[in-house]
């Protein structure tokens, strides 16, 4: 319970820090978006199951827009990025950012570099 009153708490505080480029998005929009382009890999809370992916959860919504603005423009290198983010308009990009930078952001411990990762309690 209380881990889910500070997942809330860090998601509103969130918001109001990034409420700028977060107020012009649509949540919603970017939460469609997301399922239908983004949750195959990085998950539908953008918290990755698999260490290939970057966790998305709870990253700032400016430095995802621009990420995705930089793999359309070919500014950031990366093939399979490239061709998801040209798919979206700079509108949709920022309904994904603004959507993923809501969500929580989980905290992977890895404890022995040999070990499989665990999620933090």
């Amino acid at each position: 319970m209380r881990t889910r009153v500070l997942e809330t708490a860090a998601s509103i505080f969130a918001a109001l820090l990034f409420g700028a480029s977060a107020s012009a998005a649509d949540l919603d929009a970017g939460k469609a978006k997301a399922a239908q382009i983004c949750q195959s890999c990085h998950g539908m809370d953008g918290n990755s199951a698999t260490p290939d992916y970057p966790k998305l959860g709870g990253q700032a919504s400016d430095y995802m827009s621009k990420a995705l603005r930089d793999y359309k423009s070919g500014a950031r290198k990366n093939p399979i990025m490239a061709a998801m983010a040209g798919a979206l308009s700079a509108q949709q990009m920022e309904d994904v950012a603004a959507y993923y930078a809501v969500q929580p952001q989980v905290l992977v411990l890895i404890r022995n570099p040999g070990a499989a990762a665990t999620k933090a309690p």
